[in-house]
């Protein structure tokens, strides 16, 4: 029979996943409870939190929230970090919380429902972040067309500087 305990834990587990479509899953061996705190407070600052589970109760709450795609990366001791602005803000500030701590590895993480490996989450880190990549299309999307507006109004500025050159030669020679 499960406790009110474990209940409680997989409905806190359930929301947390149900709260984020994505999720980096990491192996904490190594790491202290201070360490872990450290952790926690580097990736807080971030809007990321980190949480040491029980694979069972959070492959029963992945279930739940119908992300049973974890299940595979929960073996052996895990941490889960949920949440983040971006996936790319989520795998940057993983990593750059782990790196001073060598013992822990990152098995992989599910980005809206797929699963990627460890170098995909080291490659998802260095990608620009999406505000930054949506600009990028968005500039490349306006450039052509203020290039095609300079182009429409660049005759209607000549013919005006011409006739602004007619009438003060006029009235140079008026005068």
């Amino acid at each position: 029979m499960p406790t009110e305990a474990k209940r409680a834990a997989v409905a806190e587990l359930v929301e947390a996943f149900a709260g984020s479509d994505r999720a980096v899953v990491s192996d904490y061996r190594g790491l202290s409870v201070a360490d872990i705190g450290v952790v926690r407070r580097s990736l807080r600052d971030k809007g990321i939190s980190y949480r040491v589970v029980k694979n069972r109760l959070a492959k029963i709450a992945a279930d739940q929230v119908g992300r049973g795609e974890l299940s595979s990366l929960l073996l052996g001791p895990s941490a889960i970090a949920l949440g983040g602005t971006d996936e790319v803000a989520l795998a940057k500030g993983m990593l750059e919380a782990i790196r001073p701590y060598r013992s822990v590895v990152i098995r992989g993480a599910m980005v809206g429902g797929k699963l990627i490996d460890t170098d995909g989450v080291s490659r998802l880190a260095t990608l620009p972040s999406r505000d930054r990549l949506l600009a990028g299309v968005l500039g490349g999307l306006t450039a052509p067309l203020a290039v095609t507006a300079g182009l429409f109004d660049a005759p209607l500025r000549e013919m005006a500087g011409l006739l602004e050159a007619l009438a003060t030669q006029e009235g140079a020679s008026a005068a």
